[in-house]
């Protein structure tokens, strides 16, 4: 496990973590971990939390959050009192990195962890919550199926996380989430992180937290400087074979987002036919399934992966040098967490994204969100879709 502070998304700072008030036991996990200096998200949040007050933060992935609030709960709970930490996540893959960080830092006290997510048997799970864990890490929806099966209490709840509140609200779990905040005792400490503030979002603070410090990590809207974006802009019958011939061009492991699940299946075959090693990541495959893709892609068993959004925010792999936008994506704040998968951990990345003269005024809008003008490139044997004022580009890099 790495620390993502040597990313070009986020700096580090220049204090330590016994700076920000914790302790021996858990300075030692951290420094088994390799990390040395916290990233600003973390100097923020941990001392405030380890007081005890509610947190509302905006940060991106990448910026060193999930230690942010894992190291503080580490630190205040002991095992064998009971399920006192609630973490909820908005995919599987995001509670599984969680749960790692958590068995990583929660040894000095013994801390014992749940994972409850969807996609895998009930049985594990309620053996899982038999066995007195200290911490919950779920996704919303398996939660209220226990909860509702009587299989676990939340009435002893001292702090609870909501990680990437916006995309829980995204993927429709707001229900859910009020059902569970509605279960939890009022007196307990909540912290919440979301890349963007939106009205729902704000709406949850007022109702559930007691007089939050709003603590902000990065200005929304920022892309990884060592990303360079591109924009292919074709006409309709020609994305396929722009992708194609894009794959062919720049060599190295890829991954590309589709906006549907049904659509990642379909290109990944199309992929395959043309003789490119690819695999799907979607909601409609299993967690084995799901675990099996990310695995053999993060092997080189695949070069290419391509997924729906719901990987935008969960993969975390060092080794992604390419990003390709199929098809762009519902809001500009979902371009930057895609495109945000390249360029980890002091690499450069590039990110590309193939549209239509139809899907302009998204492109307008990305290109609102993050402050310039995409540059226009165009691949051999394609012709681009010309705009008024476009001048054509060298081919490939």
């Amino acid at each position: 496990m790495t620390q993502p502070h040597a990313s070009h998304e986020i700096a580090i700072t220049d204090r330590t973590f016994g700076d920000l008030g914790l302790s021996q036991d858990i300075l030692k996990s951290v420094k088994r971990a390799g990390f040395e200096h916290p990233t600003p998200i973390q100097a923020q949040v941990i001392p405030v939390a380890l007081q005890g007050r509610d947190i509302i933060a905006c940060a991106q992935t990448g910026t060193g959050k999930t230690a942010a609030f894992v190291l503080p709960i580490a630190e205040r709970l002991r095992h064998s009192r009971g399920i006192r930490g609630l973490i909820l996540c908005p995919t599987r893959e995001i509670a599984s990195q969680t749960t790692d960080f958590l068995n990583l830092f929660g040894v000095g006290h013994d801390l014992k962890t749940v994972m409850i997510i969807g996609g895998v048997s009930f049985g594990p799970q309620i053996r899982g919550l038999k066995e007195h864990p200290d911490i919950i890490v779920a996704t919303p929806g398996r939660l209220v199926d226990h909860m509702e099966r009587g299989n676990v209490s939340l009435r002893f709840i001292h702090h609870l996380v909501l990680d990437e509140a916006d995309h829980m609200l995204d993927l429709g779990f707001l229900p859910q989430i009020q059902h569970i905040l509605k279960s939890v005792p009022k007196k307990r400490q909540t912290m919440m992180f979301s890349a963007t503030m939106p009205f729902e979002i704000e709406r949850l603070a007022q109702q559930f937290l007691q007089d939050p410090l709003k603590i902000e990590a990065a200005r929304e809207g920022t892309v990884a400087q060592g990303i360079s974006q591109r924009l292919y802009l074709v006409n309709p019958e020609d994305k396929k074979r722009c992708l194609i011939a894009l794959l062919k061009e720049i060599e190295g492991k890829t991954l590309i987002f589709t906006r549907t699940k049904v659509d990642a299946s379909w290109l990944m075959k199309v992929l395959i036919k043309e003789g490119i090693s690819a695999e799907e990541l979607h909601s409609n495959l299993s967690q084995s399934e799901r675990k099996s893709s990310l695995e053999g892609f993060k092997k080189g068993q695949y070069r290419v992966l391509v997924a729906s959004d719901i990987a935008a925010r969960g993969i975390d792999i060092p080794t992604i040098e390419h990003v390709i936008n199929y098809d762009i994506p519902e809001n500009p704040e979902d371009y930057i967490h895609r495109v945000g998968r390249t360029a980890r951990y002091d690499k450069e990345g590039l990110a590309s994204t193939i549209a239509d003269w139809t899907e302009k005024s998204k492109i307008g809008a990305i290109e609102d969100k993050i402050g310039f003008k995409l540059p226009r490139c165009c691949v051999l044997g394609v012709s681009p879709y010309e705009e008024l004022g476009f001048k054509k580009r060298p081919f490939g890099r």
